[in-house]
């Protein structure tokens, strides 16, 4: 059984997934730096100097009564709160992973299709006595007045 599971793990495919997978979470990580560090600032300025992340509504008070400066303050209370800033953060980051993959998706469809365009009909030949490059439709060749066979 250990015999079997290494040569599964060792496959190409797993192995390329499993590249993907570290690929993947460090460009997810990118991605929320930018989102939460250069993309929501800005907005947030525009907004009147609202921080997305300090977005919440408070459903229940908690240990110590509100209102709470933020969202940091909220949950070291024990305040039960529905983080919206946070979603709206994160809604932004899918959003931006979801046009990166698109991208390169699409890129990898264009090569395809370029691979898979098939080879375009001949339109010469070459005649059989002369070796002259001719029609394919041709009946007699121009150049040494060779009657040909139909192709």
């Amino acid at each position: 059984m250990l015999k079997e599971f290494k040569e599964f793990a060792m496959r190409g495919n797993v192995v390329d997934m499993a590249v993907g997978i570290i690929i993947g979470a460090a460009f997810g990580t990118i991605v929320k730096s930018l989102v939460s560090d250069i993309i929501m600032p800005p907005i947030g300025l525009l907004l009147g100097n609202v921080d997305f992340s300090n977005l919440f509504v408070v459903l229940k008070q908690g240990a110590t009564a509100g209102p709470y400066a933020s969202l940091t303050d909220a949950q070291a209370a024990g305040a039960v709160s529905i983080n919206y800033g946070a979603f709206v953060n994160t809604v932004i980051s899918f959003l931006i992973v979801a046009f990166a993959v698109f991208l390169v998706i699409r890129s990898i469809n264009r090569l395809k299709r370029q691979e898979e365009e098939p080879a375009a009909e001949p339109t010469t030949r070459s005649c059989p006595y002369c070796q002259s490059t001719i029609p394919i439709k041709a009946t007699r060749c121009p150049f040494c007045t060779s009657e040909l066979k139909s192709t």
